[in-house]
């Protein structure tokens, strides 16, 4: 226990929001709803989750000698309504997380720093950090530690930080005692379900990513299904609606890191500035963004939907000058923005 007081301790004092701690060992149901997932398709083209899911649904897999995972969550309560820029539609809504600076940078920062402090006072114990660059099933383990519990979305939720964490995880060679479970709090509510606008939730705790505007935006590489285009609005990375609705954002608070500050120029963008972004201007201004990872054609793919879906004519000329595109999937977006704005 005394190991485990002086972790949180050092945890909260770096600047992480909550803290737990599991044993490296995911319960039978999690692999087989990760088997059942994958067997299906559901992950569309996110090849890496079938090539390395005997890791992912066992930790131990992952790493042998792991006996403990200390799960660790980072608060991004945003200041404003994420959904507000949704009515803007010569505007993009941009997932608040990818606001500011790639969260990833921060969290691994400081897990680190954590496992530095570890590594002395332990004896120089062996661990591993992860921020979701490996197959490491987090949400299930950081429901197994206390953290919260996986929602009807998919996504965590948290009684004291609802929606809004980012999840980082230690694996150590300490054994640790674990936190107890938390247990799942959404009764009989609905709103993540029925807010999504391209019904992505075949079933309560079940996604199929293919239907995802997350997936679609960012991980998808290919030319976006036509029939889900019009469903889009003018989300251009990401989609905030299925945790932005959750009853239990009401016991959120707003975050209080500086790197987690939303750029002005990444609040509710022009979509005409971005769309002439060739991928020089594209990685300049996306230099330490987590949007800079999916590469100009696709997010200029993704803004072209946004302007077909704008209703807005003025817009009509900037996806017409893009119908000759070297990228066809970005000309193929073009085209349909044009002819969506024509008529």
């Amino acid at each position: 226990m005394a190991a485990a007081d002086d972790i949180r301790a050092e945890a909260l004092r770096l600047g992480f929001d909550a803290v737990g701690f599991a044993r490296a060992h995911l319960a039978p149901e999690m692999r087989e709803r990760l088997g059942q997932f994958l067997a299906e398709g559901l992950h569309g083209d996110m090849g890496w989750m079938e090539a390395r899911a005997d890791q992912r649904a066992h930790p131990q897999a992952l790493w042998p000698e792991a006996v403990s995972v200390i799960s660790l969550g980072l608060n991004y309560g945003p200041e404003t309504n994420p959904m507000e820029s949704l009515a803007w539609r010569d505007r993009g809504t941009i997932s608040v997380y990818a606001r500011n600076r790639d969260y990833h940078d921060i969290v691994k920062k400081r897990l680190k720093a954590l496992g530095q402090f570890m590594a002395q006072r332990f004896k120089h114990q062996p661990l591993k950090v992860f921020v979701d660059t490996a197959p490491v099933m987090e949400k299930p383990l950081a429901q197994q530690a206390g953290l919260g519990w996986q929602g009807k979305h998919t996504n965590l939720v948290s009684r004291s930080h609802g929606s809004w964490l980012f999840l980082g995880e230690i694996f150590t060679t300490l054994d640790l005692a674990p936190d107890a479970a938390e247990r799942d709090h959404c009764g009989s509510c609905r709103a993540c379900l029925d807010i999504c606008p391209t019904d992505a939730f075949p079933a309560p705790y079940r996604l199929d990513a293919r239907r995802c505007i997350s997936y679609l935006t960012i991980e998808h590489h290919g030319p976006i299904p036509e029939e889900l285009r019009p469903l889009m609005g003018n989300r251009i990375y990401g989609c905030d609606d299925c945790l932005a609705v959750c009853p239990w954002n009401k016991f959120s608070r707003i975050h209080a890191e500086p790197a987690f500050l939303p750029r002005t120029d990444l609040t509710a963008p022009r979509l005409a500035e971005l769309a002439i972004l060739d991928d020089a201007a594209f990685r300049q201004k996306f230099s330490g963004s987590p949007i800079k990872r999916i590469g100009r054609d696709r997010f200029v793919r993704n803004v072209l939907v946004a302007i077909g879906n704008s209703g807005d004519a003025s817009l009509h000329p900037v996806a017409q000058s893009l119908c000759e595109d070297a990228n066809e999937t970005v000309a193929d977006c073009a085209r349909w923005a044009t002819e969506r704005l024509a008529t």
